[in-house]
């Protein structure tokens, strides 16, 4: 592992947009995004998803200069259409929206269709929690996850992320359906590292701490077995609906292809009550991880040592 100046890897990376069809301002921002991503410790979905964006870019599944439009507004709701965009500049529009209408209505909700994977999902709900209000967001995938009582991936790994603004920091989840995301295992398995408990089965149907068997098997376990399993069929159902776009069973089932994926993003202005992020954070005690606080802390080592990085991935990245 390496560590990189911040602004030399956003930089770098939009040299890289620019060269493939981005105007400079949308590829600083959507570097920024990959960039924060590392800097926060999120490795597996910063630097390490740039090859597959490009990727994206290559085939024509991902338009660098499609923006996404309003299709229909029905007061603090909406639907928008990504039009293939780029996922994460997509994904921070369509919360900014959220965010605009939750000033206007106390909620806002954006359904967003027709768009790309958007890497690091937590980005979103730091963009909602920094701006003093409460963030939830989500999106459907591919099918990659098999249902309870099921060997076949039939449903979605569907991210989900909650964040609440705090004085101190924000308290942000940002998760996956599976008990290890794809991003996750891979970067396990980049470190040879075996997952700290089982993490799904392998291709002999037995339950393994292998992040590559896990991956190649396409058996990641969902979070709380059955309960997680129905959590991602909901979670897919309401993106759908909401957005007017693909559910899972219509996504094609390609790692290297995963577009026309659904979203969902939520943003409240809460009443003011004082201190009550504060008290619950404090009452967990010094020593209990909570979500976002081992965030805080990378981030704070990032601002001072440079943001951190795989050596061969950034060697590859330069030679782009």
């Amino acid at each position: 592992m390496i560590r990189i100046p911040y602004e030399e890897a956003v930089s770098v990376l939009a040299g890289i947009l620019v060269r493939r069809g981005f105007d400079e301002k949308r590829a600083r921002i959507s570097a920024g995004l990959f960039a924060d991503a590392n800097r926060d410790g999120v490795l597996s979905h910063g630097l390490d998803r740039f090859g597959s964006y490009l990727q994206a870019i290559e085939e024509g599944l991902l338009v660098p200069s499609a923006e996404p439009i309003l299709v229909h507004s029905s007061g603090a709701l909406e639907q928008w259409d990504g039009r293939s965009g780029p996922g994460n500049l997509n994904a921070r529009t369509c919360m900014a929206r959220a965010l605009e209408l939750s000033g206007e209505f106390g909620v806002g909700c954006v359904g967003l269709r027709n768009t790309n994977h958007w890497m690091r999902g937590g980005n979103y709900g730091w963009q909602a929690a920094e701006s003093n209000k409460i963030g939830i967001c989500w999106t459907n995938t591919m099918p990659n996850l098999p249902p309870w009582g099921s060997s076949k991936p039939l449903i979605g790994n569907n991210p989900i992320i909650i964040a609440v603004p705090r004085e101190d920091g924000p308290i942000v989840l940002d998760m996956a359906i599976s008990q290890f995301s794809y991003g996750a295992l891979s970067r396990y398995a980049a470190e040879g590292s075996h997952l700290p408990v089982p993490g799904g089965y392998d291709s002999y149907g037995k339950l393994t701490t292998d992040p590559a068997a896990v991956a190649e098997s396409m058996r990641p376990l969902p979070i709380g077995f059955w309960k997680g399993s129905g959590l991602s069929i909901l979670l897919d159902l309401v993106a759908a609906s909401l957005s007017g776009g693909k559910a899972t069973c219509d996504i094609e089932p390609n790692p290297a292809r995963e577009s026309g994926v659904s979203q969902v993003f939520l943003a409240f202005s809460p009443p003011d009550y004082p201190g009550l992020a504060d008290r619950v954070a404090a009452s967990l005690g010094e020593d209990v991880r909570y979500p976002g606080r081992e965030t805080l802390e990378r981030r704070r080592r990032s601002e001072k040592l440079g943001i951190p990085a795989d050596e061969k991935i950034w060697s590859t990245i330069l030679g782009m």
